[in-house]
């Protein structure tokens, strides 16, 4: 049996975790396997903070741009509907 790295992008398995599938869509996903690769390596999350940080912030980033999104369609429609 072949070993896959934790970290190989065609591992049949990740197209099928809805964790993995929600991360791509966020534009994040690379950040997140750069926290996996320092847990993986250090054993030890007090030693991968900036990687955290760093994912983290694009994370807040994309749910800020979601939420505003969201306020710019529900902003539309209400608009659209007759009164």
């Amino acid at each position: 049996m072949a070993y896959h790295s934790p970290h190989d992008r065609s591992r049949k398995d990740d197209e099928d975790d809805p964790v993995e599938q929600m991360i791509s869509r966020t534009g994040c996903a690379e950040l997140h396997y750069a926290v996996q690769e320092c847990m993986a390596e250090h054993q030890d999350w007090r030693l991968c903070q900036s990687q955290v940080q760093t994912f983290k912030d694009c994370m807040m980033n994309f749910q800020n741009a979601r939420k505003e999104q969201l306020k710019k369609q529900q902003s539309a429609s209400s608009e659209s509907r007759p009164s």
